[in-house]
C-alpha cells in the first residue's frame, strides 16, 4: 500500500500571510529559529524563505538581524500613486472582460462584507480578497503579478484605513459604485471609481497617521 506523503509546507507562503495578517507587525525581528519551530519547517527553507523576502523588500536588515520593513511617508505616497494607476487599469479591463459569473462574485462579496463593518480586522481581509477578485477579473497575468506585488507592501504598513470611524461604510459604497461600473461595461467609469477609492483610503491614512503623531507628542 502506498503511503499518503503529506504536502511540505511553503515557509515562504507561511512568512508572508503572517505578515499581510499583521500577525508579524513592521518593526518585528524574525528569528530563524523560532519561525521553524512555529509553523513546524525545517530552518533550511525558513532561511530560503526570509532571503526571498529581503530581495523583496518586505524585511530588512538591523544589525545582523531581519525585521519586517515599515514604511516612511514618502514610500506610502510612492505606493498609493502606483497602487491606483495599477488598480485602474485592472478595473478598467475587468469592465471589459469580466464573465457575469465573475461579477456575481463581486456582488456576493460586496453584500457579505457589509455584515463586518465594525470589525477592521476582518473588513480588511474582505477588502483584499475583493480587490484580488478585480484583479483577476481583468484577465491579464502580468498585470495580476505586479499588483500581488503591490498589495504585499500594502501590509507593510501599521494599520488599516478601515479603522477609521465610517471609513467601513464608505468604503464598501465605494466598492458598490466600482461594481456597478464593471457589470455595465463602462471601462472609464470604473477606472474612476477605483481611483477615487483608493484616494479617499490614502486620505484617511494621512489623517489616521497625523493623529497618531499628534498622541506621541
Amino acid at each position: 500500500m502506498t503511503d499518503i506523503k503529506t504536502p511540505q509546507k511553503d515557509a515562504y507562503a507561511l512568512i508572508l500571510e503572517a505578515i499581510d495578517s499583521h500577525v508579524f507587525k513592521p518593526g518585528d525581528r524574525l528569528v530563524e529559529s523560532d519561525l521553524a519551530e512555529r509553523f513546524g519547517v525545517s530552518r533550511t527553507p525558513i532561511r530560503e524563505a526570509l532571503q526571498r523576502l529581503e530581495t523583496q523588500s518586505l524585511l530588512t536588515r538591523d544589525g545582523r538581524s531581519l525585521i519586517v520593513a515599515s514604511l516612511d511617508h514618502t514610500q506610502m505616497a510612492e505606493l498609493y500613486i502606483v497602487r491606483g494607476e495599477l488598480e485602474g487599469l485592472a478595473a478598467r479591463l475587468a469592465a471589459r472582460h469580466a464573465t457575469p459569473e465573475e461579477v456575481r462574485v463581486l456582488r456576493d462579496m460586496l453584500e457579505a462584507d457589509r455584515a463586518l463593518v465594525g470589525d477592521p480586522a476582518a473588513l480588511a481581509r474582505a477588502n483584499r480578497r475583493f480587490h484580488k477578485q478585480i484583479h483577476l477579473a481583468s484577465h491579464n497575468r502580468f498585470l495580476v503579478q505586479q499588483l500581488d506585488l503591490v498589495h504585499r507592501s500594502m501590509a507593510l504598513l501599521a494599520t488599516t484605513s478601515l479603522a477609521a470611524e465610517g471609513r467601513g461604510e464608505g468604503a464598501l459604497e465605494e466598492h458598490g459604485a466600482i461594481v456597478a461600473a464593471i457589470e455595465a461595461g463602462d471601462g472609464a467609469a470604473a477606472d474612476k471609481a477605483v481611483r477615487d477609492h483608493i484616494s479617499r483610503a490614502f486620505v484617511t491614512r494621512l489623517k489616521l497617521d497625523a493623529q497618531a503623531v499628534e498622541r506621541q507628542a
